[in-house]
């Protein structure tokens, strides 16, 4: 497709370009197990590792009550929402498990079920789509090749309620016009478990995560931190030794630009107060960046640096009132690693 180019082409010009909505892939938010709210079952423990290649979940459970607890347990993810001009980041397009999920439980493989459904404008269409053949996933080719098939004059009402646009475009053969999805794609894995009364359950999940990417710096260009920098500074929690680093970049590269790519990780950690009790008992995260001369920055407490590229928080009693977004600038090959001070 034609913005898949234009995303790779822009990519190329990341050392001398500012980044615009253009440059980026958006990353998808994914998080842990959830259930409905219990006061039964607590979370003791959670151990999240979060990296650009895996995501690693270890939870404890516990059963307080003197009674079993037959429940199902649910991993929504990310919604996918059909759009041309925005790509987002999906590891493993176009498999319905386009995050690799597995899971286990008290260390027995489990397979979990596949919920999916398809809504435009806040209304649901899967069973249109399922009646013309049409897949719920709504990028890649197969989805563009059945829309092709639909008779014109379902066509029109789709397009007229927003299930799909018209996609134009020119690949260098001339402009086309193709039917394109518009619809949200809701995906949930969800299985039942047994919490035993009085008893502990271990689970444990493995996935890898959607990790956005703008080619440069959205915050930061022509000598100065703007554009995005308010968002940023809020959301990755930007601190004077951060900021210190992509200063010393900038005046290290000779054009004035700092040979910086963003990364960009999110994760849903405020289901943890779901449970009973409304906290994480014990709660560990570690945050690998991937390469020693890459900048982090990430909202945490009490943080440690623990190795080269790692970081580590622990909390007891821990209330997520906030999700985890994480920032990582890689730098360019020929740009010499700066003395970033926190951010390293």
């Amino acid at each position: 497709m034609f913005l898949r180019a234009a995303l790779a082409l822009s990519a190329a010009f990341f050392a001398v370009q500012p980044a615009f909505a253009n440059d980026s892939t958006a990353e998808l938010g994914t998080g842990g197990v959830i259930l409905s709210r219990s006061d039964a079952v607590s979370m003791d423990s959670e151990n999240l590792f979060i990296s650009r290649e895996k995501v690693t979940v270890d939870y404890v459970f516990h059963n307080r009550s003197d009674k079993d607890v037959d429940t199902i347990v649910a991993f929504p993810l990310p919604d996918i929402e059909g759009n041309p001009y925005e790509m987002p980041a999906i590891p493993d397009d176009p498999d319905d498990n386009f995050l690799g999920f597995d899971m286990s439980i008290d260390g027995k493989p489990v397979k979990p079920e596949l919920e999916q459904r398809a809504f435009a404008v806040g209304i649901e269409v899967t069973d249109e789509l399922k009646a013309q053949k049409i897949p719920l996933y709504p990028y890649g080719d197969a989805a563009i090749s059945a829309l092709e098939k639909v008779p014109q004059k379902v066509a029109d009402d789709w397009l007229s309620r927003g299930i799909i646009i018209m996609n134009e475009y020119d690949d260098g053969s001339g402009w086309k016009s193709v039917r394109t999805p518009y619809w949200t794609l809701h995906s949930t894995y969800w299985w039942r478990t047994v919490f035993p009364a009085g008893k502990e359950v271990r689970v444990s999940h493995r996935y890898k995560p959607s990790v956005g990417g703008t080619a440069g710096l959205s915050f930061f260009y022509d000598g100065k931190f703007q554009g995005q920098y308010d968002t940023y500074k809020t959301r990755y929690c930007m601190d004077e030794g951060f900021e210190n680093a992509v200063r010393k970049a900038a005046k290290d590269s000779p054009d004035g630009y700092p040979q910086l790519i963003e990364n960009r990780l999110s994760y849903v950690l405020t289901t943890g107060g779901n449970w009973a009790l409304g906290s994480i008992g014990k709660f560990k995260l570690t945050i690998d960046k991937g390469k020693a001369d890459s900048l982090v920055s990430f909202c945490g407490t009490n943080v440690r640096k623990v190795g080269p590229t790692t970081f580590e928080m622990t909390a007891e009693d821990y209330f997520p009132d906030r999700d985890i977004d994480l920032l990582i600038l890689d730098r360019a090959a020929s740009d010499a690693p700066a003395d970033s001070g926190s951010a390293d």
